[in-house]
């Protein structure tokens, strides 16, 4: 019985053993995949961080692009003012007399180049006579004595302005009451 009882501790002893090695086993086959669990992870993370890095390149340089474009038509359309500004002195003094025809299509001509500036986005800034004067849309050249009613209005318009988009290119050149 002894023997029994020894041989009995023997086997408990040595299923202790065997159990203690497959827990360190486990253990380590465990903390392989949690190694592997948490390279991924990271795997992961690296790549969503790069993936939003790229979207906010797309993004900038297309926006660059568009600055890029919009300053460059900006310089093309600042180049033809004066010649719309030339157009604008002259309809006015060409007379029904040199000929009805040439009259005609000196403004088709004219009408033809205001709208094509007008499709690239040009427009004219809106400011007459009598408007409040605002040192934000408009330049004012000079000022000039005036009544009441002109105090701090613009009394008139020497050169047109005009803005691309939301931009202004080129002020109103004014005359201001005082």
């Amino acid at each position: 019985m002894s023997q029994d009882i020894t041989g009995n501790i023997e086997n408990e002893e040595l299923q202790n053993e065997n159990v203690q090695e497959n827990a360190t086993n486990t253990d380590e086959v465990l903390s392989a995949e949690e190694k592997l669990t948490q390279e991924l992870a990271a795997e992961k993370d690296r790549f969503l961080r790069l993936f939003a890095e790229f979207e906010n390149y797309k993004k900038r340089t297309s926006k660059e692009r568009l600055e890029l474009m919009k300053t460059a038509n900006q310089e093309v359309l600042q180049a033809l003012l004066p010649v719309v500004d030339d157009f604008d002195r002259a309809l006015p003094q060409i007379s029904k007399s040199e000929g009805e025809n040439l009259v005609k299509g000196v403004e088709l001509i004219f009408d033809k180049l205001k709208a094509t500036l007008k499709s690239k986005g040009l427009e004219e800034v809106e400011l007459k006579a009598g408007d409040v004067f605002d040192a934000d849309i408009a330049e004012a050249i000079t000022q000039t004595p005036a009544g009441d009613k002109l105090k701090g209005k613009v009394v008139d318009v020497i050169e047109k302005g005009y803005k691309l988009g939301d931009k202004i290119i080129r002020f109103p050149k004014v005359v201001v009451g005082q």
